[in-house]
């Protein structure tokens, strides 16, 4: 059994990490809240966003806009993947279980068939090992981001699919369904296909994220309908990417508040079992003592 001087400093370390972890679950916690707090808060133009797009996917076929009918100028089969990860660790399985994911869906594919734009360091890292072509990285994206903050992002990400260069545009991110849970998604986000879109709208509202009106708004367009509905699913698309954005950032924090809350549990846990080890060596130490004391009387007598 270990000295008590060797106990005294490990508890003073256990007791100090404990400090350090419970801090950056109060942090993590917080950011949480804001994250989903901007999440409700978008929700109402959400809302009207799914309901133009309902409507538009009812008239589809009078559209000849790629971002619904594909990129028929491509000449070979190439997709686009958007990794949203974090910058930092300590967030439990949130990174490995996105990376992981893409992982699996690329597998198999050739790498001159896809690339990849990566926001964040770890998802960065991760691809670059891979020896996936990565064409772009975002990771000064901030916790607490607005819509502007994601222009360069979704404004490659369009303008790389308008300028004909790959047939669809797959987002891989954490969807945040609570503090305990987060599922990791990849959505294509472009083409916007018609069956897809109505499954996602079906999705939304099952899971109460969007409320889809019975009676919809009959949308009347005037002029060049193309021309209207390519600038309405560019500002859908962004703020589609800005959405996933929210989702994956509540998903980070409330995944690294969880580590943390573990890591300060088994910190508390650990400073338990030691002070049990201290007072046991406390213990052994005064037996030895009373031992040693009580046979040198007896050799004294």
């Amino acid at each position: 059994m270990a000295g008590t001087k060797e106990i005294k400093q490990r508890i003073k370390s256990v007791k100090n990490t404990k400090k350090i972890t419970k801090a950056m679950e109060l942090v993590a916690a917080s950011k949480m809240k804001r994250a989903i707090s901007k999440a409700l808060s978008s929700r109402l133009y959400a809302n009207y966003s799914w309901d133009l797009l309902t409507s538009l996917s009812e008239r589809l076929d009078e559209v000849e806009s790629p971002f619904f009918v594909g990129n028929k100028k491509v000449e070979e089969k190439k997709s686009l993947f958007v990794l949203i990860t974090s910058n930092g660790g300590l967030c439990g399985a949130y990174n490995s279980q996105i990376i992981k994911k893409l992982i699996s869906s690329i597998k198999g594919i050739d790498h001159k068939n896809f690339d990849i734009i990566t926001v964040g360091k770890k998802g960065d890292n991760a691809m670059r090992r891979t020896g996936s072509n990565v064409i772009a990285s975002f990771l000064e994206v901030p916790d607490n981001s607005a819509l502007s903050d994601l222009m360069p992002l979704s404004k490659m990400i369009i303008d790389e699919y308008k300028s004909a260069k790959y047939n669809t545009v797959y987002i891989a991110y954490t969807d945040f369904v609570s503090a305990l849970t987060q599922k990791a998604h990849i959505k294509q986000i472009l083409p916007i296909i018609k069956e897809d879109l109505k499954e996602v709208i079906e999705s939304l509202e099952k899971e109460k994220k969007i409320e889809v009106k019975e009676n919809k708004v009959p949308y009347v367009f005037e002029g060049d309908m193309n021309s209207i509905v390519e600038s309405l699913a560019e500002k859908l698309v962004r703020m589609q990417i800005y959405h996933m954005i929210l989702e994956s950032s509540a998903s980070e924090q409330s995944s690294r508040m969880m580590a943390m809350k573990n890591a300060s549990e088994a910190a508390g846990e650990m400073i338990e079992d030691l002070t049990l080890s201290l007072n046991k060596a406390r213990q052994a130490g005064i037996t030895q003592e009373i031992s040693e004391i009580s046979a040198g009387m007896a050799s004294v007598s």
